[in-house]
């Protein structure tokens, strides 16, 4: 199939409704019969022929007449403003054709045109602590400065992190869903659209209208490394979604880099793991864009603190990543509570610090 022709739309989504036809079976198919009206006209004989066809498979495919599925897809793609780019088109995504199982069909809701610009996965848990948090914001803040795609699962905790710090320093960043394009999950992440549509995409293999079941997700995974040069994941359980994306991405050839967290935290579990078994150590950004072929730009500090008064560089010298009581604090810096709340204001107020729950704060 040469051009992506409605009428090829409509045999390839008819075809790939057959139930026991996933992308492997297709893509023998298309290589046997070249189009997939032609996969659809061929004799049981002809359909037998073909690795992993068997007679009731093949008889499955005679049979089939989804013709309302194929419509309603095309349909609901123009609807949402979807791109559906199939193995064969030139906008295909050159690293999914690297992988394993690739998809024949991806649904591409806004910008398709830069899925093959050099991109970075960034996952991790779905509950970080504080330190995840900011180290996810760090870190995608300076891969976005450095015109390095970020591309993500779209949930809770990390993932939702990383693409919103990608959007305020104008990155590029992709979504991959566990559902259609058209099915946002979780939806308090509808509120990012707008902008994840002006920088990037909504991606997915899964049909228009298809619900967010958790059997998807891991399909979902493989997808992430797929898309990526390189996988980060910050601060993952010994048994999540960000450690079977990469796995995903060592059996793809695909490098990992993991941050280092506390042995005695379960969220770190996975992560240090991941370093035992070899993937690479991060402990700055740069050890990451080492692996890129970009000229770093240099890029002004967002916090450089010049314009911090002498109270509040005192207060700053105390402050770290790490929360720390108000009360604690104001031992630190020999300053009285109210003074030292003072000056924290002020400091929140320049985006220097920023106040947890429970009266803690970090410096930003």
């Amino acid at each position: 199939m040469e051009k992506n022709q409605e009428i090829d739309l409509n045999a390839l989504f008819r075809l790939s409704s057959v139930p026991g036809v996933g992308s492997y079976r297709l893509l023998n198919l298309m290589k046997r019969f070249k189009e997939p009206g032609a996969v659809l006209s061929a004799s049981p004989r002809q359909l037998i022929e073909v690795d992993g066809i068997d007679k009731k498979l093949a008889q499955l495919i005679k049979n089939t007449n989804n013709a309302e599925f194929a419509s309603e897809q095309i349909k609901r793609a123009k609807q949402f403003n979807t791109k559906i780019l199939t193995y064969w088109d030139q906008d295909y995504p050159v690293s999914l054709k690297n992988i394993y199982d690739p998809p024949c069909i991806l649904y591409v809701r806004s910008c398709a045109q830069k899925l093959n610009h050099q991109s970075l996965a960034i996952v991790g848990t779905r509950h970080p602590s504080t330190y995840g948090k900011l180290i996810t914001e760090k870190f995608a803040a300076e891969i976005a400065r450095q015109n390095i795609s970020v591309i993500s699962g779209f949930a809770r905790g990390v993932d939702t992190i990383a693409h919103k710090t990608v959007i305020t320093n104008r990155g590029i960043t992709f979504a991959v869903l566990g559902s259609g394009v058209d099915v946002i999950y979780p939806p308090e992440n509808i509120s990012m659209l707008s902008q994840i549509f002006e920088c990037g995409a909504l991606i997915s293999e899964f049909p228009m209208s298809t619900k967010p079941d958790a059997r998807n997700f891991p399909k979902r995974n493989r997808l992430i490394s797929g898309l990526s040069k390189a996988v980060f994941v910050i601060e993952a359980g010994n048994k999540s979604g960000a450690i079977i994306t990469a796995e995903y991405a060592l059996d793809q050839g695909k490098e990992v880099f993991a941050v280092p967290g506390n042995i005695t935290n379960p969220k770190s579990i996975g992560c240090n793991r991941l370093i035992q078994d070899g993937a690479r150590l991060v402990l700055t950004p740069d050890d990451i864009l080492s692996e890129y072929n970009v000229e770093k730009k240099k890029v002004p500090l967002a916090k450089t603190y010049k314009d911090a008064s002498d109270d509040e560089r005192i207060v700053l010298k105390y402050l770290s990543e790490e929360p720390l009581h108000i009360d604690i604090l104001c031992q630190k810096c020999g300053l009285s509570s109210s003074l030292v709340l003072s000056i924290l204001l002020s400091l929140e107020l320049k985006s220097y610090v920023r106040q947890l729950a429970g009266k803690h704060f970090v410096k930003i």
